[in-house]
């Protein structure tokens, strides 16, 4: 019997400007640009797992329903990275402890520590603290 395991194969963003969006999660990840194709542009595969950004015709209807975790040794410095390459710190999400950034098309992602995070009952963390 074949392996018939489902894997994820590729995450793949909706963007307005694919090429924007794309330099700046290159940036962000240490991931290069590597291809383009038709409304696609993509960043070099790493574990198996590709990245790319799809030309979208309309914004997004409303809150992002999946995000990224993105990990590092000290979030807080990140934090000042990453709004140099454009993104923002999302406001509101101060009492769950999550530092909460958005690139520059508003898609939501967390910047959080490497290693274990403590989680209370209800889902919150301290690592900003």
């Amino acid at each position: 019997m074949a392996d018939s395991r489902t894997q994820i194969n590729a995450l793949i963003i909706d963007a307005a400007d694919p090429e924007r969006l794309a330099a700046f999660w290159a940036e962000v990840l240490g991931r290069p640009v590597v291809g383009r194709t038709g409304p696609y542009v993509w960043l070099r595969r790493e574990n198996g797992l590709g990245i790319g950004f799809q030309r979208a015709g309309e914004p997004a209807p409303g809150k992002n329903r999946m995000h990224f975790d993105v990990s590092c040794a000290d979030p807080a410095a990140e934090r000042k990275r990453i709004e140099a390459l454009g993104g923002r710190r999302l406001e509101g999400y101060e009492d769950g402890g999550f530092l909460v950034m958005a690139d520059p098309e508003g898609n939501e992602f967390c910047v959080i520590p490497d290693g274990p995070l403590d989680l209370d009952d209800e889902g919150r963390t301290d690592y900003l603290r």
